[in-house]
């Protein structure tokens, strides 16, 4: 970070140090001059008029009105002016930034009639300061009063403008700041809702996997034990049976426990799996994107019923951006290609939307709710722009070893 931006920095976050410092320099300045050559008088209506600097912005009206009441008594006690009127118009600016609107408007008023005060008091009246109006033709001195007091308003009015246009921006700023922190607590809590719901899906889907496998076991286990007595063969096939659905089912429910944090009553309503990527695609196409499907060799082996669900899940998801972001006449190419390691699986496009950022697209949470699936079966997944155009998503899920 830069010096100067180190130092805004600091005077933003400490201006009650800075506002206390200010009011030191002012008291050297314009205070310790007269207590020097013994004016007692100026000495205690300057320090009046110099200290209430020290909380013009966090008690801006309590500060005007103190300096207000001392630069009054220093007009009617005083024959000349003081080097801390000057402040006055601080005060004004301040008033203008900080106060609330009637303070600001109040500060106004009382500065340009204080400048009317003041032109009278230290130029009409002879004091030896200003003119003389018996010694000065009146064509002469009204002229000069009233180009006096125009430039002394012109510099109120000047003050108080800027300090109402650095309310304004201030407020601005406020605004814009508490927009953001409202924005991310509510993006926050928008992925918060979508993890839970998507917990919440998982949950169901461990639901029907582990009671159709607990349903299948519970019905080989007594179709075995009745044939161990007649058919001792069909029992060897049958408790082979029971053994492999409760592995499958035990490493479902070791993946599947990793992420949850309850359970619940579930629907019954059957899975997507592999074989519905076919019909999730002829929807697609219905709603008007050019969709081509390839698939591209043979499993080895099945894929757990959980890991053709996400790889469902996956080009539903890819499918769907594509639909949402990439525009019209946008052409998407769906590839499954079955490999040594697992199932790879490419959704490329060549729409518009190549530049949206994977992590924000949509809700958020597509591509989020993508790489959790698949974490769950050890497999991958990558989005990103494609060179040339269009979006790209990739995703890999690996064959589970017993």
């Amino acid at each position: 970070m830069r010096v100067h931006h180190k130092i805004y920095r600091w005077l933003q976050d400490n201006q009650g140090k800075v506002d206390l410092i200010a009011m030191l320099v002012a008291v050297v300045a314009f205070v310790l001059p007269f207590l020097l050559v013994g004016d007692a008088a100026a000495f205690a209506l300057s320090a009046a008029i110099v200290l209430p600097l020290a909380w013009r912005r966090t008690r801006p009206w309590q500060s005007g009105l103190a300096m207000a009441l001392a630069c009054l008594a220093q007009v009617l006690l005083i024959a000349e002016p003081l080097p801390a009127d000057v402040l006055a118009l601080v005060a004004v600016y301040s008033l203008a930034a900080y106060a609330p609107r009637w303070a600001s408007f109040g500060g106004l008023i009382a500065a340009l009639v204080g400048g009317l005060l003041f032109i009278i008091r230290y130029w009409f009246i002879p004091s030896g300061y200003g003119f003389d109006p018996a010694g000065t033709g009146i064509q002469v001195l009204i002229p000069v009063y009233i180009i006096g007091l125009i430039a002394v308003d012109a510099v109120v009015l000047a003050c108080w403008t800027f300090g109402d246009l650095a309310r304004t921006r201030r407020l601005a700023v406020q605004a814009l700041e508490d927009r953001a922190r409202r924005l991310e607590i509510e993006r926050q809590q928008e992925r918060d809702l979508a993890a839970a719901d998507e917990r919440s899906h998982i949950a169901r889907e461990m639901h029907d996997i582990v009671a159709h496998s607990l349903s299948v076991i519970i019905t080989q286990a007594d179709g075995a034990r009745y044939a161990s007595a007649h058919t001792p063969a069909i029992a060897g096939q049958t408790l082979e049976t029971i053994a492999e659905t409760g592995r499958s089912s035990l490493r479902e429910m070791r993946r599947l426990l990793g992420v949850l944090r309850g359970d619940e009553v579930a629907s019954t309503r059957p899975l997507p799996s592999l074989a519905d990527v076919e019909t999730l695609v002829e929807a697609v196409r219905r709603s008007g994107l050019q969709v081509s499907l390839e698939w591209i060799g043979h499993p080895r082996r099945p894929l757990p019923a959980g890991a053709e669900l996400t790889a469902y899940r996956v080009v539903q998801e890819a499918l769907t951006n594509v639909l949402k972001h990439a525009g019209p006449d946008a052409q998407a190419v769906v590839r499954l290609e079955w490999t040594g390691r697992g199932l790879q699986l490419n959704i490329n496009d060549d729409g518009r939307g190549a530049g949206a950022d994977p992590a924000t697209t949509g809700s958020g949470q597509g591509i989020v709710g993508m790489a959790e699936r698949l974490a769950l079966y050890d497999g991958t997944v990558e989005a990103a722009p494609r060179n040339g155009g269009g979006f790209r998503v990739y995703a890999f899920i690996p064959y589970t070893e017993a």
